[in-house]
């Protein structure tokens, strides 16, 4: 079976949490931290064989050394999110084959969507959990002109996002080539145009950005007996 890493993104400054909590990734859900959420659920995946974990200070890498799958590589984070995962793709170890990139405010994700993550890239090198978009989309295009755009093709990307070693590390290297700033890992392997795998995924895996997310956060796990099916594009 080929050599899998996870790399677990925890070093965001938390800014839009408007000082509510000092570290969201440590914040309480379920009375544990919403990292730990994450962490168990890749530990209960069985299909990682590496964890690297960004960090943004001491204080949140001893936190989240107590919930981290063991063993883990701790590396500090970026300014940006593409900073941190540049630089937790540069410490993989070379026998890893594919990569696991989940933002860890997303606690909710389940087993059964990394496995089924886990067996789509390997034959599709690049997949990303998604789900439609439902409302009407409109492009503000100046002057009180709107758009309509197609909700029928348009999709909301989550994570994990899953990739080869060798794509997303040349993705990577070209995003840092050309100084851009992405948002999410499949923005960089558009830039090589290779094609994206969409898992839709029918049930909310929200990440936590403002305060009023928490609440929503621990109704939806306190209904997680009754989780939708989702399918694989």
């Amino acid at each position: 079976m080929p050599r899998t890493a996870a790399i677990l993104l925890a070093a965001g400054s938390s800014r839009r949490m408007s000082g509510s909590v000092p570290d969201k990734i440590l914040a309480s859900l379920a009375g544990k931290p919403i990292f730990a959420h994450s962490a168990a659920a890749f530990l209960r995946s069985g299909v990682i064989d590496t964890y690297v974990v960004t960090y943004r200070d001491q204080h949140q890498l001893l936190e989240l050394s107590a919930y981290a799958p063991t063993p883990t590589l701790f590396v500090r984070g970026g300014a940006e999110r593409q900073d941190s995962v540049a630089a937790a793709l540069a410490e993989l170890p070379d026998s890893v084959e594919y990569v696991f990139i989940h933002d860890c405010a997303r606690p909710l994700i389940q087993v059964e969507q990394l496995l089924a993550l886990h067996k789509i890239v390997r034959t599709e090198d690049a997949v990303v959990l998604a789900h439609r978009v439902t409302d009407t989309i409109k492009k503000h295009r100046g002057e009180g002109q709107l758009r309509s755009l197609d909700r029928d093709r348009l999709w909301a990307m989550e994570t994990p996002q899953v990739f080869s070693r060798e794509l997303i590390t040349r993705a990577y290297a070209k995003v840092a080539a050309k100084k851009l700033r992405i948002t999410d890992d499949a923005s960089a392997v558009e830039l090589l145009k290779h094609p994206v795998a969409l898992l839709e995924n029918t049930y909310p895996n929200p990440k936590l950005t403002t305060p009023a997310d928490l609440p929503y956060l621990e109704f939806l796990l306190s209904q997680s007996g009754s989780r939708a099916p989702f399918a694989a594009l």
